[in-house]
């Protein structure tokens, strides 16, 4: 191989390295199977969620996550390959990729790194279930409310008693 060829793939593993750098979560699917109107449409899911999607090389994926030090797991990195880059919310490349999988069979976990963690297909299918960072921090407000939404409702009870205290007397 060229010097020319080996320096151009290794500034394509240091690209890819930026974007592992700056994802909170990497989702690593096998795409082969999905037929043109799907991978669309799966594109614009994620596109819709600021999630990236791209066909990478095994060998480029696994020198990129070397240079970085992340572990995986070997199996990932077999047959055809495609990654979820999820740049701003964690869990939207796994809830979609698995929403997905199951309206188009042919697409398939395989595995990734969400958070620095790498984790397998069915750890990543029990992450794709929680609730996305809107619905968790509007489950965190509601419980916040709650307290001073009882407080109010105690002091609304003692108010109407002694109206009616008042209004009997």
């Amino acid at each position: 191989m060229s010097e020319q060829a080996i320096a151009k793939k290794q500034e394509e593993v240091n690209v890819l390295v930026d974007r592992i750098k700056n994802a909170k979560s990497i989702i690593v699917v096998d795409y082969l199977g999905l037929t043109v109107q799907e991978a669309t449409e799966l594109r614009s899911q994620l596109r819709a969620e600021n999630v990236s999607f791209k066909v990478i090389k095994n060998t480029m994926m696994r020198r990129a996550l070397d240079t970085l030090g992340v572990e995986y797991h070997e199996e990932v990195f077999q047959g055809p390959t495609a990654v979820a880059f999820g740049e701003e919310d964690a869990v939207a490349p796994a809830r979609i990729l698995k929403n997905f999988s199951k309206e188009a069979e042919a697409l398939e976990l395989k595995g990734g790194v969400i958070e620095g963690k790498t984790l397998t297909k069915e750890e990543i299918s029990k992450i794709a279930s929680l609730p996305g960072r809107e619905g968790l921090l509007s489950m965190l407000l509601s419980v916040l409310q709650a307290p001073v939404r009882n407080v109010a409702y105690a002091v609304k009870a003692v108010q109407d008693q002694k109206a009616e205290e008042e209004g009997a007397a």
